[in-house]
């Protein structure tokens, strides 16, 4: 079996076939959230009187993923927003890996450093 060489073509295929996988996947676990949270609280009627936010469970990864594996809607749903957020940087990782196959040296300076402004953006402001 011969092998391929990446080609900037290829490259870009990958790419494009990650980023709409990556948005599928995260669209379908938020729909079966928004399923599950529907079944159970269609028919509650809102209170506008009195602003409840996020559950404190949901603010951090861990709560998200138990509230989940419980079939809790709104934690199925935060997943599934976690997942179209870690779509960008699967691409972003998938870059450095791709141009270094390339062997192209620039842009994978210029792709780390992407990569390290995108994960302190997500984690760091949370220090």
């Amino acid at each position: 079996m011969p092998h391929k060489t990446m080609t900037d073509q290829r490259i870009e295929n990958i790419l494009g076939n990650l980023l709409r996988a990556g948005v599928g996947v995260s669209a379908g676990i938020v729909f079966c959230g928004a399923v599950i949270y529907l079944a159970r609280h269609g028919r509650s009627p809102a209170a506008y009187r009195v602003f409840q936010g996020e559950p404190s469970d949901l603010h951090s990864l861990h709560g998200i993923v138990r509230d989940a594996m419980r079939l809790n809607g709104r934690g199925i749903i935060q997943l599934g927003l976690l997942f179209l957020i870690a779509t960008p940087v699967a691409r972003v990782i998938f870059s450095i890996w791709g141009f270094a196959a390339e062997h192209d040296r620039m842009y994978v300076v210029f792709t780390v450093i992407v990569l390290a402004i995108l994960l302190f953006s997500l984690v760091g402001s949370q220090m």
